[in-house]
């Protein structure tokens, strides 16, 4: 088959195993540094976006992603504006919404919690019936002063389902012989859910009308709506496509509570791709030398080929080959290492007896577009390392080299 002389004389000396043998190492040792850093940072993308999906589903499939406050709001006003919201093809659902701080407690403990009341079985707003691990998530709805907790906060608060639980709303109080007392009620464990998050710490579930006869709320206060997206993240587009709608009510989202914590999440990912990139560049650089040390053996036979009708562009493109030969090589080998390693590193680890914290397994995502550019980043700086030893190569003299041969 045809080929371009100076692929077919780089790919020769790529493939080649006599020479150098010190030159042979380095271009090995440039192959399986680039292998190994590439699997790395598959690896670790991978489970970084594992881990903010988890997150992404089991702490912001729990909370409304935009909150339309109702304050200052008629109910007339706020079912317009659902209607207006649930046109929108980025909102996946609007639900009618209250929430309250509150505190739980029991004869062995008390812990402070956000009280979520939700309308029209918000379970299909929420998905909180995937998480329900323990009770009837019906109850909880169709049943006054029934509650869901977390079995986080059972264990810690000392109960179980059909217990009795106090719930307490500092921010709710009525006037006693002996002064304004915070409004109080017990309710009964109903249901349990479990996230394995940190907002199994932090809320609590119950009727919309439970919660507002808790709030000592007349019927004539409008809830709050609570718009879930089909896309988290992005509601900083929505906002702005939605301005007409938002810009006058009060609301808040997401971010407001959680925006910290996936912050941080992004910013461990940005560091570790940073981090483990630099065992690329390392690798790349380990390219530079070895074309450059190639380039200084070969001056006679570049000359010759040069004397035969080589151009100096043409020389240039046998080593660019020759480099960039080694920088696919050990792309497609730690691209390849990388999915399998990550595909299967629950069980390498249980091979190691590398047991995490009670039996949980590392998530795993792949990201196709991602890892496709940490890929192709690899080939353009290995491609990049070739332009110096290709520039010197392509300025042989042969008059000077072969003046003595």
């Amino acid at each position: 088959m045809f080929q371009p002389v100076s692929l077919f004389i780089g790919l020769r000396y790529s493939r080649s195993s006599k020479g150098n043998a010190f030159i042979s190492f380095i271009s090995f040792f440039s192959i399986a540094g680039i292998a190994i850093g590439l699997m790395a940072l598959f690896t670790v993308s991978s489970v970084m976006n594992g881990f903010e999906n988890n997150l992404k589903t089991n702490m912001l499939g729990l909370i409304p992603h935009i909150e339309v406050d109702a304050k200052s709001q008629s109910k007339e006003a706020m079912s317009r504006i659902k209607s207006q919201l649930s046109e929108s093809p980025a909102v996946k659902q609007v639900n009618l919404y209250r929430h309250g701080e509150a505190i739980l407690q029991t004869n062995q403990d008390l812990h402070g919690v956000l009280l979520q009341g939700l309308y029209d079985d918000g379970s299909s707003l929420y998905n909180i019936k995937e998480k329900i691990v323990a009770g009837n998530w019906s109850l909880v709805m169709d049943e006054n002063y029934h509650i869901a907790i977390s079995r986080y906060l059972s264990r810690k608060l000392g109960i179980s389902l059909g217990d009795k639980v106090r719930v307490i709303m500092p921010n709710a109080s009525t006037y006693t012989p002996l002064g304004r007392v915070p409004s109080q009620r017990l309710f009964t464990v109903a249901a349990l859910y479990e996230t394995q998050s940190e907002i199994d710490m932090s809320l609590a579930f119950t009727s919309g009308y439970s919660l507002q006869r808790v709030l000592k709320l007349s019927q004539s206060v409008a809830p709050n709506l609570s718009v879930s997206l089909h896309e988290p993240f992005a509601v900083e587009q929505v906002l702005k496509s939605h301005a007409s709608i938002f810009k006058d009510v009060e609301h808040t989202d997401w971010r407001d509570s959680q925006g910290t914590l996936f912050a941080a999440v992004a910013m461990e990912k940005r560091i570790m791709s940073m981090l483990l990139g630099l065992i690329v560049l390392v690798a790349v650089f380990n390219i530079v030398s070895a074309l450059t040390m190639m380039v200084s053996e070969k001056q006679s036979e570049v000359a010759i080929l040069q004397t035969l009708g080589l151009t100096p562009a043409q020389v240039q493109n046998v080593f660019m080959i020759q480099g960039l030969y080694n920088g696919l090589i050990g792309t497609s080998i730690g691209a390849l290492l990388g999915v399998l390693f990550s595909q299967y590193i629950n069980e390498l680890l249980n091979m190691f007896g590398i047991n995490l914290l009670a039996g949980m397994r590392l998530p795993v995502k792949f990201d196709v577009a991602s890892l496709s550019l940490i890929a192709a980043g690899s080939i353009a700086m290995s491609f990049l390392a070739t332009l110096y030893p290709a520039r010197k190569a392509a300025k042989v003299n042969p008059a000077e080299v072969l003046r003595y041969e």
